[in-house]
């Protein structure tokens, strides 16, 4: 019986040393706020965003967000990004996980790439013209 636990506790302890590091919480106001656009089926095989009118408040407002750097070049310094709420590992077009909110940034000035999280402020636009664009923009976005 002793050599079952004892076999029990070894197989529990290499579980838990192969959990997956969770990520720095990133959630603010300002993210649920954008976590609000949704998606209605306007006729068949055609989908209109919708933004809410606490959404549309921050449209053309500076904000800021913390969050993560999600590089769409290859290099180690970008002025434009995407910028979500999770780490580039959670991402289900770089790693594992759900789609993220997300938002494409745009810097005065390029920012070094880094796995940690950052904080950008810059001005917030809505892009409602239904292109093929991302649906939210950071503009002349700096790091705090």
């Amino acid at each position: 019986m002793k050599k079952y636990i004892w076999v029990l506790l070894v197989l529990s302890s290499i579980t838990a040393a192969a959990q997956v590091s969770v990520h720095t919480e990133m959630r603010t106001a300002t993210w649920n706020l954008i976590g609000l656009k949704y998606d209605k089926q306007v006729k068949p095989l055609v989908w209109q965003a919708v933004f809410p009118p606490a959404l549309k408040a921050i449209h053309n407002k500076i904000i800021e967000l913390p969050g993560y750097i999600i590089p769409t070049k290859v290099g180690n310094s970008f002025s434009e990004f995407m910028f979500s709420i999770v780490p580039i590992a959670s991402c289900p077009y770089c790693g594992t996980g759900d789609i993220p909110s997300m938002i494409e940034v745009k810097t005065l000035k390029p920012i070094n790439w880094t796995e940690e999280p950052i904080t950008l402020r810059g001005k917030f636009i809505i892009n409602d013209s239904g292109d093929s664009r991302s649906t939210f923009f950071l503009l002349d976005a700096t790091k705090r």
